[in-house]
């Protein structure tokens, strides 16, 4: 039903990007975008980070049960 998106459909939407921004604002609107995804992609990477000292410190938590236990 859907096909990939072509050159003609590429082609299309940039057109409508030109008339909806207008040709001065094009570069401050890539701008945005760029600062938007590079904090996007900080924020992920920092969650990832502090997800993994919370799961070593649950496993830490059962090693030190489990020495306690056995002892």
């Amino acid at each position: 039903m859907f096909k990939s998106i072509g050159l003609p459909e590429i082609i299309l939407i940039l057109v409508i990007i030109f008339i909806f921004f207008g040709v001065g604002k094009l570069p401050q609107v890539g701008a945005a975008m760029g600062k938007a995804i590079h904090a996007f992609k900080k924020s992920q990477a920092g969650l990832d980070e502090e997800e993994e000292p919370a799961t070593k410190k649950a496993s830490d938590k059962k090693v030190a049960k489990s020495k306690k236990t056995a002892s």
